[in-house]
């Protein structure tokens, strides 16, 4: 893929994705268990579809499952996410650490930081589960990070990131300082584009997957 036709299909997609975006924007203005909800999908996303994930937290929603269920109850729904066991843990561990006095209190300790980068450090630091891509992830989901400069570097990214010459090899794996490295350049060539951060991830996932999604 040549520059020039990411942008014509950036020009394609912009109404799309940039509709996408605005109503991540509006999440963080909702409840605490609707922003719950976009950190317990981030937590089932490594090594599985982002599809199946939704689904399978909107399913716990629907039946009431994802801020009450135990573990026994919340896991039969993620039977289509990898490694179902660890995820049900990571998603209650979530849910009791955020949890005061009977009720969900995400929603302030996240508005409580200054920046993006702030608040992604401490998600890694404080959640079990949440790397430096799920936690960046959950960030673009619920809106916080208006100045579009993370990056969500999954399978579909970094394949178009090579196509593209941004880097010249995809790492075997991502260590957090080659993560850094990669959304620095990636970084750049949104400058060099003028199309976002959030804009690049959400063009090249839907060029993988046909769908403007999360």
């Amino acid at each position: 893929m040549e520059t020039d036709q990411l942008l014509k299909s950036y020009e394609m997609k912009k109404s799309d994705i940039q509709k996408r975006l605005e109503e991540f924007k509006e999440i963080l203005n909702q409840s605490d268990e609707r922003i719950f909800a976009e950190l317990a999908f981030c937590l089932c996303t490594p090594q599985s579809k982002a599809f199946a994930c939704w689904n399978a937290i909107s399913s716990l929603m629907k039946n009431n499952l994802l801020f009450t269920g135990t573990e026994k109850q919340i896991k039969p729904f993620l039977n289509s996410v990898r490694f179902a066991d660890t995820k049900t843990k990571y998603i209650i561990e979530a849910r009791n650490f955020f949890t005061e006095n009977g009720k969900l209190k995400i929603k302030e300790k996240i508005k409580s930081f200054k920046n993006a980068f702030q608040l992604r450090n401490w998600l890694i630091e404080n959640i079990k589960g949440i790397g430096i891509k799920e936690a960046s992830h959950f960030i673009r989901n619920i809106g916080f990070d208006y100045k579009n400069h993370l990056a969500i570097l999954d399978r579909h990214i970094l394949k178009n990131l090579k196509e593209l010459g941004v880097i010249g090899k995809i790492p075997k794996s991502l260590t957090r300082k080659s993560y850094l490295e990669i959304e620095n350049k990636m970084k750049r060539f949104s400058e060099l584009t003028k199309i976002s951060m959030y804009e690049l991830d959400m063009l090249f996932w839907s060029k993988e997957t046909g769908k403007v999604f999360k």
